[in-house]
C-alpha cells in the first residue's frame, strides 16, 4: 500500500520534468554565477554554545493543513532572525505544503542568516534551482533516495559550494547516510509514512551519531520545554 511519502516523491518526479521543460539547466547554471555567495549553515548552527535553532518559513502540512493564514514569509523569517533562529528552512513544495521556490529567494534576500531549501529532492535539477534562488543548503531524505541517488545527490550539492543536511527516520538508515560523509544529520521525529510524532525517536539514536557529526533533531518541537 502506497504512503504519503511515496506519493509525494512520485508527485516530484512528474513535477521535476515539468520545471525541465520550462526552465533549462544551462539558464539555471547562468543564475547560479549570479547567485550571493554561501552562507554557512552548520557554523552558523554550531557557533552557540547552546543548542542551535532552525527556525521554519511553513504555511501548510498534510498533517496539519493550513498553519498560518495570515502568512507572509519574509515577514516571518525576519521575525525568526530577530528573535534569534540561527538558520531558516523554506518550505519550497507548492502542492502538499503550499510553499514556493519564490518565498526562499525573497527571504534571502532579506535576512543575513544562512537559508535551506526545504523539499523533496530526488534530482540534481531541484539542487540547481536551490543555489539559483540562493539557497545555502539542501534537505535530503534518505527514505526518498537509494544509496546511488544520495552519495550523487550530496557531492553535487558539495560541488556548487553548498551544504547539505541528511535526514532519516528509520535507524536502518543511518549508516548509509554516515557512508556519505555527512557532517549535518537530521533525526526526523516525524514518520513521513503516517506523519505520527515522537520527540523520543531523536533519543532512541543519539548514541549511534559520531562526535565529529553535528545532530539536528527534526520535527514536533513546538515549545521551549521541548
Amino acid at each position: 500500500m502506497a504512503t504519503v511519502l511515496d506519493e509525494i516523491v512520485a508527485h516530484k518526479q512528474t513535477e521535476v520534468k515539468a520545471a525541465r521543460a520550462r526552465v533549462t539547466v544551462e539558464v539555471l547554471e547562468s543564475q547560479i554565477s549570479n547567485a550571493p555567495p554561501v552562507r554557512c549553515f552548520r557554523s552558523a548552527l554550531a557557533a552557540d554554545p547552546r543548542p542551535g535553532l532552525i527556525a521554519e518559513v511553513k504555511k501548510a502540512s498534510p498533517s496539519a493543513g493550513i498553519i498560518r493564514e495570515d502568512f507572509e514569509p519574509v515577514a516571518i523569517a525576519q521575525q525568526y532572525q530577530q528573535s534569534g533562529a540561527h538558520c531558516l528552512s523554506v518550505l519550497t513544495d507548492e502542492k502538499y505544503f503550499q510553499g514556493h521556490l519564490d518565498f526562499l529567494r525573497a527571504i534571502r534576500a532579506a535576512v543575513d542568516i544562512p537559508v535551506m531549501r526545504k523539499e523533496f529532492i530526488i534530482d540534481r535539477y531541484q539542487i540547481l534551482e536551490a543555489r539559483a534562488a540562493g539557497a545555502d543548503c539542501v534537505l535530503l531524505i534518505a527514505e526518498c533516495l537509494n544509496n546511488e541517488q544520495l552519495n550523487d545527490l550530496y557531492q553535487f550539492a558539495h560541488s556548487l559550494g553548498m551544504e547539505t543536511l541528511i535526514e532519516l527516520y528509520e535507524p536502518q538508515n543511518l549508516p548509509r547516510v554516515l557512508a556519505t560523509g555527512a557532517k549535518l544529520v537530521g533525526i526526523n521525529n516525524r514518520d513521513l509514512r503516517n506523519f505520527q510524532t515522537t520527540l523520543e525517536h531523536t533519543f532512541h539514536l543519539l548514541e549511534q551519531i559520531p562526535s565529529d557529526v553535528l545532530l539536528v533533531s527534526e520535527s514536533g518541537i513546538r515549545t521551549h520545554d521541548d
